[in-house]
């Protein structure tokens, strides 16, 4: 049975605290994902210091003041708390993962050692920073957000031009507002990416709750990512469309018992927990009255009751005409 990676999407949850930073990674060891990510960037090199916040920053942030410039340098995390969250994972044994936003941030994570980059929806359209990300690492996961088949297929182009492997591309749909529509979901679209790209698909979910993400391992995603936070409550861009730590801990649980549910044959067969009650759930053949031997076994004479250790009631009518060979009590199992 091949595992979903399960990726807990700490990102700026953090609000700019190593200690909040610390607590998420306790909450994402609890929960028992695989990885815990955070995004690394330099506001400065990320976005112009005139851009506008999105509505959602705007609600969520519960702010209209100040830039997205604003908002994004009180989420840096400093080098030095990079090391310090690695560390910490390491101790707590989980794997430390995060995004970069910026050319500059992609080689910091080279270098301290990633060996897997997680490309975000905004810089799928970034033709420095998807050609910076190949030559940088052998292996992808792509968010798709807000993207048309024909986006993934140029960013997808991309990579494989520079010698990655498409066995080793993870594309995972996605919506791109925080929270997302149930009805904007469009969860479909994802065995569309895998029948178009022939690669590893998975879901990067922004609704609120854990039921689009599981509907999303049933359906065949080898990873899901979902951003988590401690409060939800809590003021910063994502936290509303955070789960809280019980809520993550409650998804990882239904994928893992979705993995094991769908990791059957495929074959339509008794499984071995359930062959010890056929014998208690089918029927047999009895009598429905007393019947003494020489005697003819009609409609009349018998029934079909529990248990199924007798004759089968889809022989009922070979059963039907014979001669009783012995003398048979009320809900004796017929035998010939």
């Amino acid at each position: 049975m091949k595992k979903v990676l399960i990726i807990a999407e700490a990102g700026v949850n953090h609000n700019g605290s190593i200690e909040n930073a610390f607590k998420l990674i306790d909450a994402a060891v609890d929960a028992g994902v695989d990885y815990i990510k955070f995004q690394t960037f330099k506001a400065d090199k990320l976005v112009a210091k005139s851009a506008k916040k999105a509505e959602y920053q705007i609600t969520n942030t519960k702010n209209a003041n100040d830039s997205q410039f604003e908002m994004l340098k009180k989420l840096e995390i400093s080098h030095e708390d990079h090391e310090r969250l690695i560390d910490y994972c390491n101790s707590k044994k989980i794997s430390f993962f995060s995004t970069a936003f910026d050319l500059d941030s992609l080689q910091y994570l080279k270098d301290i050692g990633l060996d897997l980059v997680k490309i975000p929806s905004g810089e799928i359209t970034n033709l420095p920073y998807l050609r910076k990300a190949a030559g940088l690492f052998d292996r992808v996961i792509l968010s798709t957000g807000m993207c048309t088949l024909e986006d993934i297929r140029l960013a997808v182009d991309v990579f494989v031009k520079e010698g990655i492997d498409i066995k080793n591309i993870t594309i995972l749909h996605c919506n791109t507002e925080y929270p997302t529509p149930m009805m904007d979901v469009n969860l479909k679209a994802m065995n569309t990416i895998k029948d178009t790209f022939a690669t590893e698909i998975g879901y990067s979910d922004h609704t609120l709750g854990i039921e689009v993400p599981i509907a999303a391992v049933a359906l065949g995603a080898s990873v899901i990512e979902k951003h988590f936070t401690l409060d939800n409550t809590m003021e910063g861009p994502d936290h509303a469309a955070s789960l809280e730590p019980r809520e993550l801990k409650a998804m990882v649980a239904a994928i893992r018992n979705i993995e094991l549910a769908t990791a059957g044959s495929g074959l339509k067969e008794p499984s071995p927990s359930e062959l010890k009650n056929m014998v208690i759930a089918r029927k047999s053949i009895v009598a429905k009255e007393q019947i003494v031997k020489g005697e003819v076994l009609t409609e009349e004479n018998l029934t079909v009751k529990r248990p199924g250790s007798g004759i089968s009631p889809m022989q009922w009518d070979e059963i039907i005409g014979q001669i009783a060979s012995k003398n048979f009590d009320v809900d004796d199992l017929i035998s010939l």
